[in-house]
Order: structure tokens, then C-alpha cells, then sequence
């Protein structure tokens, strides 16, 4: 799928790094309590019939759509009965989308630091606190966790049970983690840029995403709106995280697209593009800090995760944004 670009201009596909270094970007500057609330993406409908109703609420089409014999594609639980018409409801998703971004560019502190949360509980002492803080000051890199177990032998357990605090989240474990199982609910991007690791799904409904040391609310948020499961978010140790992050990227995960819009109109006919070429059974669109995350489902599906090969991703990013 090209990119819109004005005529003349050169139009390659934007890189995969590149955009991992956009998103990473993004975290940074996303303020974590701005979970977006916007109406989540409908069901995965069934097959459209024949009175079928325009999803398009400004459709003009009447009853000559009874001749079209076109029962795809279908947009958030939406039939179209035109490409004019899908281009019309995915400008009311993207609209939708963009009223939810954050403008928020302060990064998040938390209002205890680590040191003094630890100190508090009596894991750490002063002396040991101004020294690891010294070292960090000194060389200007690593976190003060990490100093406090390198330089002064705290416990790993403690540093995780303080940043798990800090998030008012849980320490979550990962005995038993099978990427294979999980790959279908996240582009492997979001695994990569965002630092986020599906564990497990339990109870059906309910998904683990576990981070290392910096929650992501947005990424959660997004999730949820595309899956429908519950998603709870906790950190994970540091030396557990590694090994499970380093295998979930090694699995296989669904087919993704990548593309850079000049304009948030030229996003608009990407997606609505995407959405008349593949004629899924649906489609859904939600925002993930500033991308835009498309996902088409070739099948229709009964609550459980996708199978690998019955949906595909787009992820569309804006230039200037």
C-alpha cells in the first residue's frame, strides 16, 4: 500500500525500526493515567444479509443497495454498501480516535521515587541510597534499582515489590508462559517498541500484559477496545522479563503492514483502502499512542483469540504528529 504523499514526492514505506523509535517516543511522553475512553469496536457480527442496513448513517444509497449483492466488508459490527460509504464511517473513526489523543508531553513521575518508597520500608538504608544515587548521578545512566542490587546487594525481589508499589500493580510471574498461545492478540511491534509481554489468559476473558518497569495504560487500553479481554497490567523482574521478552520476539505473530500518512485525511483513505481490499467479516480501529492500529478479521470469531492467519494489521502513523 503506497503512502499519500503529495505528487513528486518520494513514497517508501516506513521502517520497521523507525517506527518502533516513534512509539518508544510516544511512551515517553504519554502521560500513564490518560487511559482514553472511547467506545469500544463492536462483535465480530455474522454474515451480512440481504436487507442489511448501510452501517453509514449518511448513506443515500436507499433501497437500490438490495441489487448490490455485497454482503462485505464490515467495519466495527457495520456493513458498507460502497467504498464510498466505508471511507465515510472509518473519517468518523479517525475522528474519533484523534479526539481521544492525549496532549499531555510531560513525562510521568511518580509522586514517591523508588529510593525513598524503599527507604520507607526499611529494604534500604540511607547510606545505601545516596550511594547508588552518587553512582547514577556519576555515570548518567542505568536505573537507581539496578544500582541499588549492583552496588549495594539489594535483592532483586525487593526492587521489583518497590516498582509494583510505585504502579499500585501486582508482580506478576512468568512460570508457564507460552508466546505461541498469545501472539495473535498484539502486533510483534508492540511487543518490541512498547516493552509489553503477553503472559497468560485466565478465566477466559482476562489477559496478563506485563511490563519490566513502566506501565502503559494507552497500550492496555487499546487492547481491551481491539481483544475484548481484560487486560491487567504488572511489572515483572528484571532477569525473568529478559528471558520471556527474548522468546516472545522469536514467535510468530500475525502478518502487519506498515504505512505513514501525510495527513490525517490521507489516513482515512489508507484504512478505508485496506478495509475494500481484504472484505473482512470485520474490522476494528483504535489509537495507540499516536498510531493508528487496524486490524481485519478474516473470520468471524466467538469471543476466544484469533487464530494467527484470520487477521491482519495496519499500523498507520501521521507525519507530524
Amino acid at each position: 500500500m503506497p503512502l499519500l504523499n503529495p505528487p513528486g514526492e518520494p513514497n517508501p514505506r516506513i521502517k520497521a525500526d523507525e517506527i518502533v523509535e516513534i512509539l518508544r517516543r510516544a511512551v515517553e511522553r504519554e502521560a500513564p493515567g490518560s487511559r482514553t475512553v472511547a467506545p469500544a469496536p463492536g462483535p465480530v457480527p455474522a454474515k451480512r444479509g440481504w436487507l442489511e442496513s448501510c452501517a453509514n448513517p449518511d448513506c443515500r444509497t436507499g433501497w437500490m443497495q438490495l441489487w448490490r449483492g455485497r454482503t462485505a466488508p464490515v467495519f466495527e459490527g457495520g456493513w458498507s454498501c460502497s467504498p464510498g460509504c466505508t471511507e465515510a464511517r472509518v473519517r468518523a473513526a479517525v475522528q474519533r480516535e484523534g479526539r481521544g489523543r492525549t496532549e499531555s508531553l510531560r513525562p510521568h513521575r511518580h509522586r514517591i521515587p523508588l529510593g525513598l518508597l524503599m527507604l520507607e520500608k526499611g529494604w534500604i538504608t540511607a547510606e545505601q541510597l545516596k550511594s547508588a544515587l552518587a553512582s547514577q548521578r556519576q555515570h548518567k545512566a542505568g536505573k537507581l534499582g539496578s544500582w541499588l542490587m549492583r552496588q549495594e546487594g539489594i535483592g532483586e525481589d525487593l526492587v521489583t515489590r518497590a516498582v509494583a508499589l510505585q504502579w499500585s500493580c501486582p508482580v506478576l510471574p512468568v512460570g508457564g508462559h507460552h508466546p505461541a498461545a498469545l501472539t495473535p492478540l498484539v502486533p510483534r511491534l508492540f511487543v518490541d517498541a512498547f516493552g509489553a509481554l503477553p503472559l497468560r489468559r485466565s478465566a477466559g476473558r482476562l489477559l496478563y500484559l506485563g511490563f519490566e518497569s513502566r506501565l502503559d495504560p494507552v497500550l492496555a487500553l487499546a487492547v481491551e477496545r481491539m481483544t475484548g479481554f481484560k487486560v491487567e497490567c504488572g511489572v515483572v523482574a528484571d532477569s525473568e522479563f529478559s528471558q520471556a521478552h527474548e522468546r516472545a520476539l522469536r514467535a510468530r505473530y500475525p502478518s502487519v503492514e506498515l504505512v505513514e500518512a501525510m495527513s490525517p485525511e490521507a489516513a482515512v483513505r489508507v484504512l478505508a483502502r485496506a478495509i475494500e481490499k481484504a472484505k473482512p467479516v470485520d474490522a476494528k480501529l483504535v489509537r495507540v499512542h499516536d498510531l493508528l492500529w487496524l486490524r481485519l478479521f478474516r473470520k468471524a470469531g466467538e469471543g476466544a483469540a484469533p487464530e494467527i492467519g484470520s487477521v491482519e494489521d495496519l499500523l498507520c502513523t501521521i507525519a507530524g504528529q
